[in-house]
């Protein structure tokens, strides 16, 4: 179990995020743009702007330390590595570790000769997903990582994540705007709004039986989005 016990952001007095949460296996925290959800990412990594302080307390049964423990994958793969840099002087684990990883992920090997602008968005993707995985971390935050991708290839990265996460083992902490993405590849949702806690319960009862008037216009929303881009 991951206790997080407050992610408190400030800026000056003003408060911008408030919020206590506890998962075991994978969690979403779900919200329209502005709401929250990235800022407690970044709180978590330590990784806000200039000018913002924030307090975090975390109980885990791990130390929380980027890059070993807990890994993170950004939202747009395009912009994630150099585009100038072959990936395999981007890569830092052993060629093992890639071939393992990558044969899961439906990449190859000579990938590795590639720029970045070589591959395809969702290649560009599986090979941001490997090079998270490549430290065996026990926590992996990711911050709508399906938004740069068309709807097929966003699909098909969720059903991707959930079969990694059953593959290694790690906690997911999952950031997206998309409800129904995230019941797809969640256990739990968690809406937040304002910095605030809106809603939390088990993610496809969230999708089918919302109880805050909030989640139900997010769904709403999210739904009348997908109808207008088929």
């Amino acid at each position: 179990m991951i206790d997080i016990r407050r992610v408190l952001v400030k800026n000056g007095e003003r408060v911008l995020l408030d919020i206590s949460f506890s998962f075991d296996k994978s969690l979403a925290l779900v919200g329209e743009s502005g709401s929250g959800k990235s800022l407690t990412l970044k709180a978590l990594l330590g990784l806000l702007p200039p000018g913002l302080e924030a307090e975090v307390e975390i109980d885990a049964p791990f130390e929380l330390v980027r890059g070993e423990s807990v890994a993170f994958v950004p939202q747009n793969p395009f912009t994630a590595l150099s585009p100038m840099t072959k990936i395999e002087k981007q890569w830092f684990a052993s060629k093992e570790r890639a071939s393992e990883l990558f044969e899961g992920l439906g990449l190859r090997m000579d990938m590795m000769k590639s720029y970045p602008p070589q591959l395809s968005g969702g290649e560009l993707q599986r090979m941001v997903f490997a090079m998270a995985l490549a430290s065996e971390p026990k926590l992996l935050l990711l911050d709508e990582p399906t938004t740069a991708l068309d709807p097929v290839l966003r699909e098909e990265i969720a059903d991707l994540l959930v079969q990694l996460h059953h593959d290694y083992g790690f906690a997911m902490l999952f950031v997206s705007h998309d409800i129904k993405l995230a019941s797809l590849i969640c256990e739990e949702s968690l809406v937040i709004r304002n910095g605030r806690e809106v809603e939390r319960g088990e993610s496809e009862r969230v999708l089918k039986d919302p109880i805050d008037p909030y989640t139900r216009k997010l769904i709403e929303a999210n739904f009348a989005q997908r109808e207008f881009r088929r």
